[in-house]
């Protein structure tokens, strides 16, 4: 059986997003921007949002929770944009080039909010080029969580077996090997490219 099918995830992969962007600014101090990360506005807490929560109700709790940093919460999602560092151009190329092959279905699966998402949309017309796209706050899932992956094999008809998925978070890559997918652990283009490659010229079984 052969690969038919590419999943791409995109931050970290083709768009570069950081919050160090805003806070290395917003809070000079190394230690005291690591604990703000580390305790206050968490990977954990921004992937409820991610997950579908609304980022009012989000920055609300949190304030809450932290009053003494809200200046600090607000900037979060109010300076969002300012934390898309832009294209991974190496990778958007090596995309371009999958398409341009005509060989394979191309999609994306993401862990994005519903609300900061048409702003990407907006920004990256590359995001078009897929033939669909799964973005977790608009199904209130999220990664590695198994539901969205077998959701997004289910929406556009996919075959396990025959699709790989590419994703810089190691988790995500094993949430997608047990919904019974081949993954990739992206860390450069180079390095995708070469395991992409190599995986292709090959028959899977």
């Amino acid at each position: 059986m052969y690969l038919r099918n590419i999943i791409f995830d995109l931050g970290g992969v083709l768009i570069d997003w950081n919050p160090k962007y805003v806070f290395d600014e917003l809070i000079p101090d190394q230690e005291q921007r690591e604990f703000f990360f580390n305790n206050v506005c968490t990977k954990e807490w921004n992937i409820q949002q991610d997950a579908g929560r609304s980022l009012l109700e989000a920055t609300e709790s949190k304030i809450e929770e932290f009053p003494e940093y809200e200046k600090l919460i607000r900037a979060f999602y109010d300076r969002w944009e300012e934390m898309l560092g832009g294209p991974i151009p190496e990778t958007v190329e090596y995309l371009k080039e999958l398409i341009a092959t005509k060989k394979y279905r191309i999609y994306a699966l993401t862990n994005w909010s519903r609300e900061t998402f048409p702003i990407a949309q907006e920004k990256y017309k590359f995001l078009e080029w897929f033939e669909g796209t799964v973005v977790s706050g608009v199904e209130h899932m999220k990664k590695p969580d198994k539901e969205i992956y077998d959701l997004m094999m289910k929406r556009y008809s996919l075959s396990g077996s025959e699709t790989i998925f590419i994703d810089d978070n190691l988790a995500n890559v094993e949430g997608a090997k047990n919904a019974g997918m081949h993954a990739i652990h992206f860390e450069t283009t180079t390095k995708l490219r070469n395991d992409l490659e190599s995986i292709l010229a090959k028959r899977l079984y």
